[in-house]
């Protein structure tokens, strides 16, 4: 049953997703504020209510949303709230909660682009497009205002905003110093170690980020506050924090130096790392699988370990400059 909390009330939404239940707050403040929205479901939208009503709440007494991040399962259900509902959110999250044909073409080149460097036969192109069908469950809606690192949102006096990118460019959390409360997004997970998830180069770049090098800074960043509870995406809140940060990096490194050890002997494409590294499932979820490669890849990079021979179409990576 939904309930408050130092005025905070946990909402679990259903998603069509394999993650599953997502987490949404009610945030108390001089305005009531929802972090995140659910998947655009009826199912999520139903669940959203019935919560509500345990607080005594309907949708349309929140004066605005936060957005963490823009993916489906967090912005989507934005389109069952009145057009007039506030939308606050780092700028990153615009061009995916808008999505021109303008910037899906960008978002297809980029892909296609990506994936002859990555080696991957085109047999497999066709899922640049499957990638963009989970965007079904997204909103069509224009930011509000912006939040970016140190703002406070209005009417959130108390919440401070800290730009946390990794598993996603738009990520953003709200730390509330008085108690240590952190509400976090997908950032930090209990169980399991969120995605990197590549994206198109941001507005005005040509490089493409690198997503698992920026999750790392910004699981940093985080060990550095006094976060005494978090409250995250998906799954159950973290008390230990700055032990499950500690863990993830240095799992993290672990599965990098597992692939080190394969560029020790021969040269491999980004595809042929992925195979090894998910072989059961790469060919259904490639999108993602790729993105945990070539994250452990930028990483090693990163780091001095590997090289990149990039005068094929296909990037070759390997442990030593002579391996080919």
């Amino acid at each position: 049953m939904a309930k408050w909390k130092d005025g905070i009330a946990k909402l679990v939404i259903p998603t069509p997703f394999p993650v599953g239940d997502v987490n949404v707050y009610a945030v108390k403040g001089e305005k009531l504020t929802l972090v995140d929205a659910g998947p655009k479901t009826d199912e999520a939208w139903e669940a959203l209510k019935s919560q509500l009503r345990e607080l005594n709440l309907t949708p349309g007494d929140f004066e605005q949303v936060v957005l963490t991040h823009h993916h489906p399962d967090h912005a989507g259900l934005l389109d069952f709230f009145p057009d007039n509902l506030g939308v606050f959110g780092h700028p990153v999250n615009q061009r995916w909660l808008s999505r021109t044909d303008e910037f899906l073409k960008y978002h297809d080149e980029f892909y296609k682009k990506l994936f002859n460097e990555f080696g991957i036969p085109e047999n497999y192109f066709s899922f640049i497009n499957k990638m963009k069908k989970t965007l079904r469950y997204s909103c069509r809606r224009t930011l509000t205002g912006m939040l970016k690192e140190g703002s406070q949102p209005a009417g959130l006096d108390e919440w401070t905003v800290m730009e946390t990118p990794g598993h996603a460019q738009s990520h953003i959390g709200l730390f509330r110093e008085k108690d240590g409360v952190f509400l976090g997004g997908d950032h930090l997970l209990a169980h399991i170690s969120p995605n990197p998830i590549l994206e198109p180069p941001l507005p005005g770049k040509t490089e493409r980020p690198k997503p698992q090098l920026q999750y790392n800074e910004s699981l940093k960043k985080l060990r550095q506050l006094p976060i005494s509870l978090f409250y995250s995406g998906h799954g159950n809140d973290i008390t230990n924090v700055n032990e499950l940060i500690n863990e993830r990096l240095g799992r993290q490194h672990d599965r990098a130096m597992k692939v080190k050890a394969w560029l020790e002997s021969e040269s491999l494409t980004v595809f042929e790392v992925c195979r090894r590294l998910f072989p059961k499932v790469y060919e259904k979820e490639l999108s993602l699988t790729i993105s945990e490669t070539v994250a452990q890849l930028d990483y090693l990079h990163s780091i001095g370990e590997i090289y990149i021979n990039k005068e094929e179409e296909a990037f070759l990576y390997s442990a030593s400059k002579e391996v080919v």
